[in-house]
């Protein structure tokens, strides 16, 4: 999944595709560097940010999904807490609702994905965007995230969503210290005991860039390849990345790694 930020603010790569024409250039870049769903954002949810409205949301992510429209192939997921954006999203073209807040901020949300059938992503944060760093972590973070992506989960379920649309996303660098990210990582088989796909975006975070000895975001790169082998090796199946090129590669071997027999037999074939 590559990540496209159409946002001013975004703690990667904030006001580098803010204007539509660049950030629909770049959509069409990071399905020809491989990528099988973009994620396209119109918020940021970056620590300390501060929440926009579903109107200003709207009026920075519609007119990239309208130039979009039949020029795209891959999936477009849109990333949004707000059910009137998921809504006016899925009207042109988005196919993947990614809420980062797994329903607490807009639980309307399920209905729009329920009616519409398009997958669910829910992702587990602690706090809120502006405070989650601040807050006292969890004690526990692998039952805290079990047990909110479980009610996450249940609320789906009660709005007619069904199992087979959810994917689980344990929420790296969302109210987790540095060492709990890598906990949360570590640990991601037992995640997968709560019978969903998983998403993991470890792209780029402030942990990794801790870990390095506070190297700033674009000099994570090889960190976040790290981050990412190690989560496909932990069973996610879908990762979220902004260096997609790079981390196309990293999947590739990771995948290879993981699965040996499934490579050997599609490189007879070819």
């Amino acid at each position: 999944m590559g990540v496209l930020n159409v946002t001013p603010d975004s703690f990667s790569d904030g006001g580098q595709y803010f204007d539509s024409g660049r950030a629909v250039r770049r959509a069409l870049e990071i399905e020809r560097m491989g990528a099988d769903i973009v994620d396209v954002g119109g918020e940021s949810t970056r620590p300390g940010s501060v929440g926009i409205s579903a109107q200003e949301e709207m009026r920075r992510v519609l007119p990239v999904l309208k130039q979009l429209r039949g020029q795209i192939r891959i999936p477009i997921a849109i990333d949004t807490s707000k059910s009137e954006v998921a809504e006016a999203a899925a009207d042109q073209g988005a196919e993947i609702v990614n809420d980062v807040t797994a329903l607490s901020a807009d639980p309307h949300l399920a209905e729009i994905a329920a009616r519409r059938r398009l997958p669910l992503i829910l992702m587990h944060m602690r706090g809120k965007p502006r405070t989650m760093q601040k807050k006292p972590f969890a004690r526990d973070v692998l039952g805290d995230v079990a047990a909110g992506l479980r009610q996450a989960v249940a609320r789906a379920r009660r709005a007619g969503v069904w199992k087979s649309q959810m994917i689980l996303d344990p929420g790296i660098g969302f109210g987790k210290s540095a060492q709990q990210n890598f906990e949360l990582i570590a640990r991601l088989p037992e995640l997968a005991d709560l019978g969903f796909p998983l998403l993991v975006g470890a792209s780029r975070k402030g942990f990794i860039g801790k870990a390095l000895g506070a190297r700033a975001g674009g000099e994570r790169i090889w960190g976040t390849a790290a981050a990412v082998a190690a989560t496909i090796l932990g069973g996610a199946h879908i990762v979220r990345v902004h260096d997609v090129a790079e981390m196309i590669q990293v999947a590739a071997i990771a995948d290879a790694v993981a699965n040996p027999r499934a490579l050997a037999s599609r490189l007879r074939t070819e």
